[in-house]
Parts: C-alpha cells; sequence; structure tokens
C-alpha cells in the first residue's frame, strides 16, 4: 500500500529545531515533503504575498532518509501551503502538520500564529492539517519528549479523519519535573494581550517602537486549552476556519437594518 503523503511547513522557518525535529518523527509515519519559510515568519498570522514575487528553491538540510523533497521557500507560511498544494507537490497530501513551534499557539495567540495559519490555509483546501506547538521559547527546547504524543495524534487523524472545516491546534507544556499527565481535548480559554509600545529614539533623532505587552487570562475555565497547560496536559482544540458568529444572525436580524 501506498505510504501516507505528508506536508510539513512552520513559521519559524526551515532550519529551526522544531520542524527538524517534526520531519524525523513524520518520516516514520509515512512520504515527508518539506515546504517551509527560508527565514522566521512568526506572528504573520495568515498573511500571503501579493507585491512580490515568490520562490521556492529544492534543499537538502539534514540527510534524513524518508523526506521526498524540501523547498525553501520566500513567502509566508500560508504562501507555502499555497505554493506546496498548487505548485510543488506531485499529489494531493493526506495530512499537513505545521510546526513544531518554537511557544505556544494557546487561546488568543492562534490569531496571530503563523504555525495554525499554514494549518488552516491546508484545511480550507479540504487536507487535514494539524498546527504543533511547544510551550518552550528555547532554540533548544526538548522536542523529542514529544515525539510519542505528536506521532499519536497525526496517526489518529489519519485513521478516523478530521471533522469537515476543522483543523486541530495541539500545545504541548514545556518539560516539567514531572512527565505529561494525558491529551485533553478543550476548548480555547478566552484571553487577551496588554500591549505596550516600549518609545526609544535613535541616532538620528528619530522615534521608534518595541511592541511588549502581558499576557492576560480572562477565563477560570477547567475545559481551556490554558487550564490543561497549566496542569501538564497537552491540548487540543478543534479550530474552525469559517469565521460567522452563527449564534448572533438571528439577534442582527432584528436590527430593521431594512427600514427607511
Amino acid at each position: 500500500m501506498q505510504k501516507p503523503l505528508i506536508l510539513v511547513t512552520n513559521d519559524d522557518g526551515i532550519t529551526a529545531p522544531g520542524l527538524r525535529s517534526l520531519v524525523k518523527f513524520m518520516k516514520e509515519i509515512g512520504d515527508v515533503v518539506v515546504v517551509a519559510p527560508d527565514s522566521p515568519q512568526s506572528g504573520m498570522g495568515h498573511a500571503i504575498t501579493l507585491n512580490n514575487t515568490l520562490s521556492a528553491n529544492l534543499v537538502t538540510i539534514d540527510a534524513i532518509n524518508g523526506v521526498e523533497k524540501e523547498y525553501s521557500c520566500s513567502g509566508t507560511p500560508a504562501d507555502c501551503v499555497k505554493m506546496g498544494l498548487q505548485e510543488l507537490l506531485e499529489r494531493k497530501p493526506d495530512i499537513c502538520v505545521s510546526g513544531i513551534n518554537h511557544g505556544s499557539n494557546s487561546s488568543i495567540n492562534v490569531i496571530y500564529s503563523g504555525t495554525m495559519s499554514a494549518a488552516i490555509e491546508a484545511g480550507i483546501e479540504g487536507i487535514p492539517a494539524i498546527g504543533f506547538s511547544l510551550c518552550d521559547f528555547s532554540w533548544d527546547a526538548n522536542f523529542e519528549d514529544t515525539k510519542e504524543f505528536v506521532q499519536k495524534i497525526v496517526q489518529q487523524s489519519l485513521l478516523n479523519g478530521m471533522p469537515k472545516g476543522v483543523v486541530l491546534n495541539v500545545n504541548i507544556p514545556a518539560k516539567q519535573n514531572e512527565p505529561i499527565k494525558g491529551i485533553k481535548i478543550c476548548r480555547q480559554a478566552r484571553a487577551n494581550w496588554k500591549e505596550k509600545f516600549d518609545k526609544r529614539v535613535n541616532p538620528m533623532g528619530q522615534d521608534y517602537y518595541w511592541l511588549t505587552g502581558e499576557f492576560e487570562l480572562l477565563d477560570k475555565g477547567e475545559d481551556t486549552d490554558e487550564f490543561a497547560l497549566a496542569n501538564n496536559y497537552i491540548s487540543v482544540v478543534p479550530t474552525q476556519f469559517d469565521l460567522t458568529a452563527h449564534h448572533t444572525i438571528h439577534q442582527l436580524n432584528n436590527w430593521n437594518l431594512n427600514e427607511h
């Protein structure tokens, strides 16, 4: 039987340790094609390239058996998936996996995440997709401990299929003194960033700014991704890309918008 074809991408760049670990994990499950940004693209969300040309070059980052091809793409994470599906892959992938991101993409962070936007782009095209993140921003974070869980989630997704219109947002707690307790299916916690700008002046006398901020959790629920992570569980949030607030349609229809 033909092995599943797995498209691997990320937002930290094609040389990022998290992606290199994900490639290694996936080659034990199927045939792997990598299409990933040639430089870090964190926080790009679902941006696509419109006013520049795009390039995708065949590269060899690691001599890993089982990797069909690797492409280094000049665009965003969403561009990488578009290019992969439309131009680079010889057949439709059975699944797209994005990550493993260096740092959390839980709660409100999913809105800004290039990791998850790559997965969502695949989902829009009808391909089962998962974004993986490790809640450790360190470049030398220990990804090896995530292998068992990452492979299990991918294998179950291939076996059972993905609900229509849904991709999975998987966040893995950073290694602590105790082992990970398990996997929880969660909802996205309600939270926000309390943002600030650090204003400075350059040698030419011009103002410039660094974005800073504090994560503000507004949700005390015990069924959320933030609660799961705080209690050393992996969180799996089914995430939809239909942004319609269906429950408000009836309310808005009572606004009498068509009256003159």
